[in-house]
C-alpha cells in the first residue's frame, strides 16, 4: 500500500479559501492526497462566487459543506495550511504548517473573487508538486 499525504485546509468560516483548496488539490491529485478541509467557526453556507467559479472550472463542489475543527482532523494531517485568518489550531509535532496570506472572498463581487481563487490554485499546485513529486 503506497502512503498518502493528509492535507488540511483551515480557515475561519470554511466556505470560502479552504473550500476552494480543498476542491482544487482533490481534483489535481487524483487520489495520490487525502485532503481535509475545516473552520473553527463554520458558515452557514459555502460562498456562492467560490463555488461558481469551481463550477466555471468543471470542478463539482457540491458535496462539500462547512465542517468544524475535530482533534481527528488535525491529528491525522501531515500539512495543516491555514488561510491567512489567523485561525488558531492545536501544534502538534511532526506536522508541517503553512500559513497562505490570501484575502477573505466574503462579501466581495466574483470579479475580485476570481483573483483570489486563481492564487489558491497556484498554491495548491505548487503544494501537490512538493508532496508528490512526479505529479508535474
Amino acid at each position: 500500500m503506497t502512503y498518502k499525504p493528509v492535507v488540511l485546509f483551515l480557515c475561519i468560516h470554511n466556505s470560502g479559501r479552504s473550500l476552494a483548496a480543498k476542491v482544487l488539490l482533490d481534483h489535481y491529485a487524483q487520489g495520490r492526497v487525502e485532503v481535509r478541509s475545516a473552520g473553527s467557526e463554520p458558515g452557514n453556507q459555502l460562498n456562492p462566487s467560490v463555488v461558481a467559479i469551481l463550477k466555471e472550472q468543471g470542478l463539482d463542489p457540491s458535496r462539500e459543506f462547512p465542517k468544524p475543527l475535530t482533534d481527528e482532523d488535525a491529528r491525522a494531517a501531515d500539512v495543516v495550511v491555514t488561510m491567512g485568518c489567523g485561525d488558531t489550531c492545536p501544534f502538534y509535532p511532526g506536522k508541517r504548517y503553512l500559513d497562505w496570506e490570501l484575502q477573505d472572498p466574503a462579501g466581495l463581487p466574483i470579479e475580485q473573487v476570481r483573483p483570489i481563487v486563481a492564487d489558491v490554485d497556484q498554491r495548491v499546485r505548487n503544494l501537490l508538486a512538493q508532496l508528490v513529486p512526479d505529479s508535474e
